[in-house]
């Protein structure tokens, strides 16, 4: 895949979380956090076992031959989204989103510096710490 298409898929997808944080608020305060964290993962189950039917060559019986700690990202979703739902009432889409962004960033920078969890080494520099300031800045002014 090209690089600038995968940019603007990655975009697209920052984009996507930004409308759902925006969807999630309002309605776990209509039905309640963890209802609507629920429906969230209950709607994309469905469509991706639609996806999984209709999908060539896709194999669940090499997700389970995987190493157990690489299934934690299952616990890391709900814990995401119950986030958003909460917290998007409070303080909005714009300073949850930064506020993530910021702690994704920063996570990733650690994770890319000492190549944890099957990652290629990239070690942090003077650029990527600048990036991150100014995120942190961002937030501070949009809050």
């Amino acid at each position: 895949m090209p690089p600038l298409a995968i940019l603007l898929l990655v975009l697209g997808a920052g984009m996507g979380l930004s409308v759902e944080a925006g969807l999630l608020g309002p309605l776990g305060e209509q039905v309640g956090h963890l209802s609507a964290t629920l429906s969230i993962f209950m709607v994309g189950g469905l469509l991706l076992s639609l996806a999984m039917v209709f999908s060539r060559g896709v194999s669940l019986d090499s997700l389970f031959r995987q190493p157990r700690w690489q299934l934690i990202g299952g616990l890391l979703g709900p814990i995401y989204v119950v986030v958003l739902t909460v917290t998007t009432p409070l303080v909005g889409v714009g300073i949850t989103m930064v506020g993530i962004l910021f702690g994704q960033v920063g996570a990733s920078l650690i994770i890319d510096h000492f190549g944890w969890l099957g990652s290629e080494r990239r070690a942090i520099d003077g650029y990527r710490v600048g990036a991150l300031v100014l995120i942190l800045a961002a937030l501070w002014l949009i809050h």
